[in-house]
């Protein structure tokens, strides 16, 4: 990956922008996408939207969304500690201890997830995870006179930004699920702007928003493009750690391609389509079949309106929904790559109806 995509890759994941609250995630991919596009839009549910030959009636939409797991302030105590309420699927283990940045209207105010101390908990409590509601953030506060000084109910919270560079080409991040499909979408861009003569279709590149609380910003983004095709990029399940079932989850490792899936969400033509060019182009890929139709925005791009082709490509991820989220940029660089050569083959006349 060189040195400018790495930039942004890492400014990107460094961003606070849990569901519902992405405007920081979506500036820093406005600002290096906007480069390549021929425009950019946004909507009302704050999805931003690259376009490359808008005049084209034949669409194709990708989506990877930005936003993150995080939480929301739901009260502060008479001591000053300060209770919270998930905003998606958190992983309640790896709760206490953790080290966490609330976003005010003045900055960020840094605190720690609290829990009582084991030395102090009964038998009885030891060894169970804690509850959401029963973990509090402690950002030094005197009282609750003192923490209204610098935060609010409403002000959301996020695990501290963090970025980590391992070998082997593997990077860990809280934010890898899905900034690393956002960023491929911007890198199909990229890719895409540098061949526009080879470019036979409209392709609208959508940084999506809400995904981890249901899929919203694809819903409504979808509607609003209406492509005729879609590409959903996300991260999924590998199975090369300690404890991972290969029967359950197939044989999914890190730096060995990006994960194709033969499931109920995906358009048997538009697929067979994608493991076409991956072996044209001798582009490393894997399969991970499920038997339904999934939690990425493939499900919503699939159902708007008449029924879209779709197809979901997956980053191998390790650690879902934690602090370290491991992928490797390889299959990244390999997604973005297979992407806009699958692209490159689509006309206007592309027909992805099945076959009966």
């Amino acid at each position: 990956m060189n040195n400018e995509s790495k930039t942004f890759l890492k400014k990107f994941l460094e961003q606070c922008a849990p569901s519902g609250f992405e405007e920081p995630a979506q500036r820093v991919w406005i600002d290096r996408t906007k480069k390549y596009a021929d425009k950019i839009t946004r909507d009302v549910m704050g999805n931003a939207i690259a376009i490359l030959n808008p005049k084209s009636e034949f669409k194709v939409m990708l989506a990877g969304h930005c936003d993150e797991i995080g939480f929301i302030i739901t009260h502060i105590n008479d001591d000053g500690f300060i209770y919270i309420e998930a905003l998606g699927g958190i992983d309640r283990t790896t709760l206490p201890g953790s080290e966490v940045w609330i976003r005010t209207n003045k900055g960020f105010v840094k605190g720690v997830i609290g829990k009582k101390a084991i030395h102090l908990e009964e038998s009885s409590e030891r060894g169970k995870v804690s509850k959401i509601k029963d973990v509090y953030i402690d950002i030094g506060a005197k009282n609750k006179k003192d923490a209204l000084k610098q935060v609010e109910v409403g002000d959301t919270v996020t695990f501290k930004p963090n970025y980590l560079e391992l070998g082997n080409d593997l990077i860990s991040s809280k934010a890898c699920d899905d900034r690393a499909g956002a960023f491929i979408v911007s890198e199909v861009i990229k890719i895409l702007s540098t061949k526009r003569k080879q470019l036979k279709v409209g392709v609208y590149g959508t940084s999506t928003v809400q995904e981890e609380t249901g899929l919203r910003g694809a819903t409504t983004g979808a509607f609003g493009v209406n492509p005729q095709v879609g590409f959903a990029i996300d991260v999924t399940f590998s199975s090369d750690t300690p404890g991972s079932s290969k029967t359950e989850l197939g044989n999914v490792k890190l730096g060995e391609g990006i994960a194709i899936h033969p499931c109920p969400c995906n358009n048997v033509k538009l697929y067979n389509t994608v493991k076409a060019v991956a072996k044209k182009k001798k582009i490393k890929y894997q399969v991970q079949a499920s038997g339904y139709p999934g939690g990425t925005d493939a499900a919503a791009i699939q159902l708007t309106r008449a029924g879209v082709a779709t197809m979901l490509m997956s980053v191998p991820n390790r650690y879902m929904h934690t602090q370290v989220e491991t992928v490797s940029l390889k299959d990244i660089e390999a997604c973005a790559k297979l992407i806009a050569e699958t692209i490159l083959t689509l006309t206007p006349n592309s027909n992805f109806i099945p076959k009966a």
